[in-house]
């Protein structure tokens, strides 16, 4: 082999390593006329406005999604990670540092803390003796939330799959496509409200246009969106497992 080929089989090598390296988190790029679209379900070659309207409709038929990370609302921070299909869910909220357990079949909601969590109802500690009696008695126990309880109509949209998703899903202002990119090692096509201000969307490449990671208009969270169309168990607690609260739940 002469010199010269030896050079150009460096350069190609040289070439054909660097082509394999550029997959970074701003973006997915290719070398040459390489098709970043290819071998890839095809929406990324579609319009913003088209790209939201296929993830929505699949978003909407699949039978279920597992959503996890957190949501501001109202100046108030949730840190969610609850698995939700068309008739409940369940999982874990966290807001100011108290956490519990939501479950909903059906039209009946259930929540389940700890005892420091019924400790601390209406925004107090440090209760008196019966309270404490009380909150041991609920720790890590279903309570059924009357259906007139402010805090059902709190809660319940949590465990909605439908509701929480059409929430979400949602970018403000002018749509428009920014880049290829990779999540969770799934090849993605990124969608925009107004340049990012308004929310960004990760739409899979791969197999159905799930939407796969969201991060909300103005710092208002972000959230990962896996487990698309797995089926999970949903039934209500036993009768052990649960407590009647006896009165209207705190509103703290």
């Amino acid at each position: 082999m002469t010199a010269i080929s030896q050079g150009r089989t460096r350069r190609a090598a040289l070439v054909g390593a660097m082509c394999a390296l550029v997959v970074t988190g701003t973006g997915l790029t290719g070398c040459g006329s390489e098709d970043p679209d290819a071998g890839t379900n095809g929406v990324g070659k579609l319009s913003a406005t088209e790209i939201q309207s296929k993830t929505r409709k699949a978003a909407t038929s699949a039978e279920a999604v597992r959503l996890a990370g957190s949501v501001v609302s109202n100046g108030r921070t949730y840190k969610l990670d609850m698995r939700l299909k068309s008739d409940g869910g369940t999982g874990s909220v966290t807001s100011e540092g108290a956490s519990f357990h939501l479950l909903r079949v059906g039209r009946h909601l259930f929540l389940k803390a700890d005892a420091e969590f019924w400790n601390h109802q209406d925004g107090k500690s440090g209760g008196t003796s019966a309270d404490t009696a009380a909150a041991d008695k609920l720790d890590g126990k279903f309570v059924k939330v009357p259906s007139g309880d402010p805090a059902y109509k709190r809660f319940i949209s949590f465990t909605d799959k439908d509701v929480l998703l059409d929430g979400l899903l949602t970018l403000h202002g002018s749509l428009a496509t920014d880049g290829h990119h990779e999540q969770s090692g799934v090849r993605t096509i990124r969608i925009s409200g107004d340049k990012g201000a308004g929310g960004t969307l990760d739409v899979s490449l791969k197999g159905t246009p799930y939407p796969l990671l969201l991060v909300r208009a103005g710092d208002a969270g972000t959230l990962s969106l896996t487990d698309w169309g797995k089926n999970f168990a949903l039934a209500e607690p036993a009768k052990g497992e649960t407590v009647d609260y006896g009165k209207q739940l705190p509103t703290s």
